[in-house]
Parts: C-alpha cells; structure tokens; sequence
C-alpha cells in the first residue's frame, strides 16, 4: 500500500529525512515512534504531498506520490493531480481543523459534496452512518465549540472517512487532548484497525502500538534506526538509542 524508497527531505540546511525505506501492506497497521525532532510527522506529511520531497520516490497504492515518470526522469505533477491523488488518503492531524462554523454533520459531509460532487442526500446518509461509527450519533448538531477535544478528534476521524481513503494517516492524534479523553479515540482507532484499515500513526502511546500495531518503526535524527514486530521492538530493543528512548517512556 505504501513503499518509501531512500526518501529524503530538506528545509533549506536542515536535513529532516536521511533516506526513509519503509513498505506498509494493505491491511497492515504502522506504528511509528521517536523523539520530537525525529522527522516522524515530516514523513507522514510527504506521503500525501503536503511536502514534497528533495530524493527518493514514494508510492501509495501503486503510484508514484506527487510525480509522473518518464523513463528515467521525474516530472511534478500539477496541484488538481496531487489533490485526485490525495483523495485515497485520510490523514487526522494533532489538531482538529474542523471547520468552525459548521455542525459535527456538516464538517463530515463537506468533502465528499465539494471535492467528489456526490448528491447531499447521499453524502447525509453515510455522514450520520460515520458519525454512529465513531460514538457521536447524538452530537451531529453540536458545532465544535460544544464538543470536547476527544469528540472533536472522532469527528475529524469521520470526516476522514468520508471520502473513503484506502490509507489513513495519523500524526499524534491524542496528543492535544486530556489524559482522560484519549482512550475514546483510541477505541476508535482499534476498531478501524480490526475492520481492516491500512493505517500509519505516529504516537506516543506505547500501549496502542504493542496491542494494535502489526510493525513498530523507532525514528530518529531522520533515519529509521529499528523497526519489526511492535512486542520485540518493545520489550527487547536492540539498538542503544532505542533502547535509551523506550527507558524514557516506559
């Protein structure tokens, strides 16, 4: 689903990924981990084309992230292809960026009738359907102001959805949110992920990534330093920065 091959990414002098090689496959859910700094949400940012990369190539879903090839030379693509492309990708920030003015119901049902042009009426239907996945049946009125940080993040959860990607990427999604509003989006993470959703989430929770995860990916200094089973990685690193970083946050 995604393949990341010596990818790398540069903000004038400053080196953020150092060549990144990475493959995800459908279904699988990707941890990854690392100090701040480590270029984790740059990575995540570059697969969707919201930055775009210095060297390397990426692909999600068989095609090539941002660029047309051209025997042996790489053309970028005009802003309408990457946003056709970027289409297939839901990504759910730290913050929720939900649209201030517009109910829980209207902020999930504004990209697939403004970007995909589907009938309102149908858009509606699946937009309550969405809702009722992620708990909030009862708040699709509520403007996000009456919301809190928890239910916010599961309506930018659902929107997501509703313009059913074939990936979803989640930068440090519970990270804004109270202690104890962070395992109702958790829930609805782990439900996602056993429904089979191919998933890539920068976290800072251990416990998730060892009880969902299919593979753990530990960054650092813009470099993939270990990664394999999310239990191994854990509970035995091998490489002396992991293991200095999980005795940390453990």
């Amino acid at each position: 689903m995604v393949r990341a091959e010596d990818v790398h990414k540069s903000f004038g002098r400053l080196e953020v990924l150092k060549g990144i090689d990475l493959a995800v496959r459908p279904g699988e859910v990707m941890c990854v981990i690392g100090p701040s700094g480590s270029g984790k949400s740059t990575f995540l940012r570059c697969i969707n084309h919201l930055e775009k990369i210095n060297g390397g190539r990426l692909w999600v879903n068989g095609r090539l992230v941002g660029y047309r090839q051209k025997g042996d030379r790489l053309y970028e693509m005009r802003e309408r292809e990457v946003a056709a492309q970027r289409r297939d990708i839901g990504m759910v920030f730290q913050r929720f960026n939900l649209f201030p003015h517009m109910t829980a119901l209207g902020n999930v049902m504004e990209a697939p009738v403004q970007v995909k042009g589907l009938p309102k009426a149908q858009v509606r239907e699946r937009a309550v359907a969405l809702l009722d996945r992620v708990g909030l049946a009862d708040k699709r009125d509520a403007y996000p102001a009456q919301l809190s940080g928890g239910q916010q993040q599961r309506v930018a959860i659902a929107r997501a959805l509703a313009m059913e990607p074939a990936l979803m990427l989640f930068d440090e999604p519970t990270s804004a949110l109270d202690p104890e509003l962070v395992g109702e989006v958790l829930e609805v993470m782990k439900q996602l992920a056993l429904d089979g959703m191919t998933m890539i989430v920068v976290t800072h929770e251990i416990g998730f990534a060892r009880e969902v995860g299919d593979s753990l990916v530990f960054m650092d200094g813009g470099v993939v330093v270990e990664q394999g089973r999310p239990r191994d990685v854990i509970e035995n690193p091998q490489h002396p920065r992991t293991q200095d970083f999980l005795s940390k946050v453990l």
